[in-house]
């Protein structure tokens, strides 16, 4: 056959490109599109696009980890926050609830005084009474009537929560007594109340007026 015969390469000329050489573990495009897929090209495939799925995962993960931690933290503040609002709620409902009780049960402590002033006037006229004005008819009645206005003006005090402050005999306490004087006697205990001047009362439970006492003492030891 003559030169003129023989087919021509795309080249224009004889001349083969050579082809550079393949590496056993490098898989190529081109071999790929012309040998088509094959069980280990799928293999492989598919196990680049699980350990890039896999990453992925755990990317999202720890974020989502790192944003529950971040509301757990809002929530348990948010929690302690409206715990400790409610409780002053309770606290000032409370104290505004103790100061109406307050101002209802002592609104009268002004007007008790006042009426205290009476009964301490009512309780020296029978004290001045003597045995003859009581033995006399004509003023036994009189004295009567002011004895039992005198027990009812007590109860009324009584139901109002207005009370007499107990103290002859009693251990001197500064909180209800106020001492007037301060006298020698072996009949009284030292440091007890031995006489009352003016009767102490109480409102509520609150000092209303302290009772004005005269204490007695341990007598002073006889110098040698």
């Amino acid at each position: 056959m003559s030169d003129e015969t023989k087919p021509k390469t795309d080249h224009g000329d004889d001349t083969a490109v050579p082809k550079p050489a393949n590496d056993d573990n490098t898989v190529h495009v081109d071999d790929i599109v012309e040998g088509g897929f094959d069980e280990s090209d799928d293999e492989f495939l598919e196990g680049v696009i699980a350990e890039e799925s896999d990453d992925d995962d755990d990317e999202d993960e720890d974020a989502g980890t790192a944003r529950i931690t971040e509301l757990e933290g809002q929530v348990s503040d948010l929690t302690d926050r409206l715990l400790r609002a409610a409780a002053e709620i309770e606290n000032v409902r409370k104290r505004a609830q103790k100061d109406r009780e307050d101002a209802s049960k002592f609104a009268t402590a002004k007007f008790a005084e006042d009426m205290l002033a009476v009964a301490d006037n009512m309780s020296r006229a029978l004290e001045a009474v003597t045995d003859e004005a009581r033995n006399d008819s004509a003023a036994k009645s009189l004295i009567e009537g002011v004895e039992l206005t005198m027990k009812e003006l007590n109860g009324a005090l009584e139901r109002h929560g207005i009370v007499m402050v107990n103290a002859t005999g009693e251990r001197f306490d500064p909180n209800q007594h106020q001492s007037m004087f301060e006298t020698e006697t072996l009949d009284f205990e030292p440091g007890t109340v031995m006489q009352v001047l003016r009767t102490g009362y109480t409102i509520h439970g609150r000092l209303l007026r302290p009772a004005m006492v005269g204490v007695a003492k341990m007598p002073a030891e006889p110098k040698s």
